[in-house]
């Protein structure tokens, strides 16, 4: 099977998945078998081997590269293949030529920003792993990768269902694909007021922890979101730092507890809550235990564990 696009030729073929630069003419090969990934406890293939995934290896080029903090790269891929889809909340594995080990990362970006650009974001933080440092080292525009979208955790609703409210929560990169969420509640109040037959979303509550306020990705664009979207708010905590500027109201030092979401539950409907959770395994446990004490039950609650 050959998938031909305007720079690229992604080649299947015997489990080898093989780039040809259309004006370069240069090829590269990902890999030839599966066991040539380098796989162990910890890495993303293992992670997320019972996740649905789709079929389609799609081919992207890198077309920017930004600074989100001092440890995160924003990259801007765009997308050619008019059959790539993905829900918010969703991830890519990650295939860059000539590095053996695929990386795993969630959209931040939306269904919307792909239909109308023909692009998706993603966001990296540092880290030695082979894909990461690739990111933060060698990575550039121009940089020819390969995407394949999967995961069980998204945010996508039908027009057809009930109106709920939404609880999300995140605990540092956690944040990826709750930004992407928080990112289509807006996109859908948007379509509603240009008249279009979309889901009506409830009240949306966002609770984001980092170790700092420099880690607090996607801030000021997640303030922007809130000033423009009805029924849409936001509360930053940062646990590592015990000064926080008086002017900036939304920053609390310390973690989510008890008393934040059941402040957080209180002001939602909690039979039709929905919420969605991603950060650290610890993060997760504690929300696990601490929600269900609330009254919310198992089947509102979805969450990913972030490494």
């Amino acid at each position: 099977m050959h998938v031909v696009l305007k720079t690229l030729i992604l080649s299947l073929r015997r489990n080898t998945v093989t780039f040809s630069c259309l004006q370069s003419g240069r090829r590269f090969t990902i890999f030839r078998k599966m066991s040539d990934f380098v796989t162990g406890k910890g890495d993303h293939l293992e992670r997320t081997k019972h996740e649905f995934r789709q079929n389609n290896v799609t081919p992207a080029t890198v077309c920017s590269i930004t600074e989100e903090s001092e440890t995160v790269k924003g990259l801007v891929l765009k997308v050619e293949d008019n059959k790539f889809t993905f829900k918010p909340g969703q991830w890519v594995d990650f295939f860059i030529p000539g590095v053996p080990v695929v990386g795993g990362y969630s959209f931040t970006s939306t269904p919307k920003t792909l239909d109308s650009h023909k692009k998706v974001h993603l966001a990296v933080k540092y880290s030695t792993h082979p894909p990461a440092y690739w990111v933060h080292t060698k990575c550039q525009v121009g940089s020819e990768v390969a995407i394949r979208v999967g995961g069980n955790f998204y945010y996508d609703p039908e027009p057809t269902e009930p109106t709920s409210d939404l609880l999300l929560v995140a605990g540092g990169v956690g944040i990826n694909p709750l930004y992407a969420m928080l990112c289509q509640v807006a996109d859908l109040h948007q379509a509603i007021t240009a008249g279009q037959h979309v889901y009506k979303p409830g009240k949306t509550v966002l609770l984001f922890s980092a170790s700092s306020q420099n880690e607090l990705l996607f801030k000021d664009r997640i303030l922007q979101l809130c000033q423009n979207t009805p029924k849409m708010e936001c509360h930053f905590f940062v646990t590592k730092e015990k000064e926080i500027s008086s002017s900036d109201s939304h920053v609390t030092a310390g973690r989510i507890n008890r008393s934040t979401l059941k402040s957080a539950i209180e002001s939602m409907n909690k039979e039709t809550l929905r919420c969605c959770i991603c950060g650290p395994p610890s993060m997760i446990a504690d929300m696990e235990e601490l929600l269900p004490s609330m009254g919310v039950k198992s089947e509102q609650i979805s969450y990913e564990k972030w490494w």
